[in-house]
């Protein structure tokens, strides 16, 4: 069911200084900073020759990462992106199978543009899943 790896997302408490680090000791192609209201996100890509590291950093209080960063100051890794060929497909299956959909069960635009669902992380061994529709 599941594709690539299309990203791994990473809760920084400093965007800039998260870009700097990849841009310069690393030598990455990272994108401009991206704010997504919707989400309470500003992203930043990092693109590798195989898959994106994705910054995430709370914008506004409300912010479903600003809990993450309560509990991880630093930052850390938040979630793994996986690519799906159909995500109402893999939703149903997921849910006929007992797995948990956080929020609506209806996908929900993505950064890239994309349907996205995220799935709960006691489902898939404490990790935050989200899947994208390729």
């Amino acid at each position: 069911m599941i594709g690539r790896l299309n990203h791994v997302a990473i809760a920084v408490p400093d965007l800039a200084g998260a870009t700097a680090v990849y841009r310069t000791a690393l030598g990455a192609e990272v994108t401009e900073p991206q704010p997504h209201p919707e989400h309470g996100v500003t992203v930043v890509f990092v693109t590798l020759p195989n898959t994106k590291i994705e910054f995430l950093e709370p914008l506004g209080e409300g912010s479903p990462i600003r809990a993450f960063l309560d509990r991880n100051p630093g930052g850390g890794v938040h979630h793994l992106c996986y690519e799906v060929e159909d995500i109402r497909a893999a939703r149903d299956r997921l849910l006929a199978q007992g797995a948990r959909i956080l929020g609506s069960p209806e996908p929900k635009t993505g950064a890239h543009g994309k349907p996205v669902l995220f799935l709960h992380p006691k489902d898939f061994l404490g990790t935050l899943v989200e899947l994208e529709q390729a």
